[in-house]
């Protein structure tokens, strides 16, 4: 993908001049100081870990030429490249690569002091110990001058390029971000629906090749727009009167539709990432509102109905993570609606819908084969036969029967049976 795709490429170019460029300024000052893992940390982070090993030893290497050939410089940038992308490969937020600068230095720190005892062979005098806290302190330096480098520069590098990280996607899906706390302030029961299906689809992309992370920041949002009007949603209503009920079907529809239009512009508002924005407009495809089209038809009696009227605007899921969006969102609707989801019901209704979307032609454009469909189907049962299982039905006389006694046994009622009468004589 990385050489079929020209931004990537002039992204990785570059990252890799910067590299050089603060190489060739840092060795004015001390070998030590090069920031090799600054160019390491933004492309594991920006890319993958496999290549940012493989440059990390390029680096490394020409490091160490530009140093005077110095094998010791290369030692240094080797293991402190590879000490940062292993750091980074366990960041959740972005302030967490602050942590990768001081690993880098700390490994830099032993690596140096490794090499002072190995060429000095334990000898101790003023030049060496003066020629070794300067090393020491560049070693340390270079380091914590990585970490902060990185993080100035990955945001941009972001913007500019068009991309959207691990550690974005993280961020997104920290529960105190805007969007999220607004979601659950006004549309408590879309949020609850929005956490499960973002656990199903992160379940599904695992198995489909997808990317887990991108299916549950997707998830986590697809929904946002039904803040503006949270009551016309049946999950937001608790029991209350359904607000359709006093309106038109194709009045119903607009209101239902508009949501993905509303959802979009909050979520530009906020500067989401186009991944995100994507998903939002993608996740309903051109499906078919049926239950408001079949009011329309019954009160119409005639043909005078279009049915395009009463489907989403579209477009169709484009990316795999969006399709499994799609169905991991209809399928949970489909299944807290049903009063007794034991396993068997609940993955006939998954394949079913799944099969319903196929036949609609809502998945041609996601590249999703039939294996991965069933694979699919098979995650999305798993999570949901585990969320929604049936509980032990307790019968309500025997239920009453028992806390009575409790109540009574608390007072100090006495339940003793009382003694049987002789009636042997």
């Amino acid at each position: 993908e990385l050489f079929y795709n020209p931004s990537l490429l002039l992204l990785l170019g570059f990252i890799l001049i910067i590299t050089l460029v603060f190489t060739v300024a840092a060795n004015y000052f001390s070998g030590y100081l090069i920031p090799v893992a600054m160019g390491v940390v933004l492309i594991s982070v920006l890319f993958d870990s496999r290549l940012a090993i493989l440059i990390n030893i390029i680096l490394a290497v020409l490091a160490g030429v530009i140093a005077g050939g110095e094998f010791r410089f290369i030692v240094v940038a080797l293991l402190g490249g590879l000490t940062a992308v292993f750091s980074v490969s366990r960041v959740h937020q972005r302030s967490d690569l602050t942590k990768s600068g001081f690993y880098v230095a700390l490994a830099n720190t032993f690596t140096i002091v490794a090499i002072f005892l190995f060429l000095t062979g334990f000898r101790l005098d003023y030049e060496i110990i003066k020629d070794f806290s300067i090393s020491l302190l560049s070693g340390i330096g270079n380091g914590l001058f990585s970490a902060v480098m990185a993080i100035g520069l990955l945001p941009y590098l972001e913007s500019g390029f068009g991309l959207t990280t691990a550690v974005s996607l993280l961020e997104l899906a920290n529960p105190n971000q805007p969007l999220l706390k607004q979601l659950l302030m006004k549309a408590p029961g879309t949020y609850h629906h929005s956490i499960i299906v973002a656990n199903m689809a992160e379940a599904a992309a695992e198995g489909v090749g997808a990317d887990p992370l991108l299916s549950r920041g997707g998830a986590y949002y697809h929904d946002i727009g039904k803040t503006k009007r949270p009551y016309f949603f049946i999950e937001n209503q608790l029991g209350n009167e359904n607000p359709h009920n006093k309106i038109s079907a194709s009045l119903s529809t607009l209101i239902i539709t508009n949501h993905v239009k509303d959802g979009l512009e909050m979520a530009q508002q906020e500067k989401l990432p186009g991944i995100i924005l994507d998903i939002i407009r993608q996740h309903h495809g051109t499906s078919l509102i049926s239950y408001f089209y079949h009011q329309a038809v019954e009160k119409e009696k005639n043909e005078d109905v279009i049915e395009d009227n009463f489907r989403y605007e579209g477009p169709k899921p484009q990316t795999k993570e969006a399709a499994i969006i799609m169905l991991a969102d209809s399928v949970e609707a489909a299944v807290r609606a049903m009063s007794k989801p034991v396993a068997g019901r609940v993955e006939g209704l998954t394949r079913k819908i799944i099969k319903d979307k196929l036949n609609d032609g809502q998945l041609d454009e996601s590249d999703l084969t039939l294996k991965d469909l069933d694979k699919i189907a098979d995650a999305l049962t798993k999570v949901l036969s585990g969320i929604f299982h049936s509980r032990i039905e307790y019968p309500e006389k025997e239920l009453k029967a028992e806390i009575e006694r409790r109540k009574q046994l608390k007072n100090g009622v006495n339940h003793k049976q009382p003694a049987e009468k002789d009636i042997s004589s």
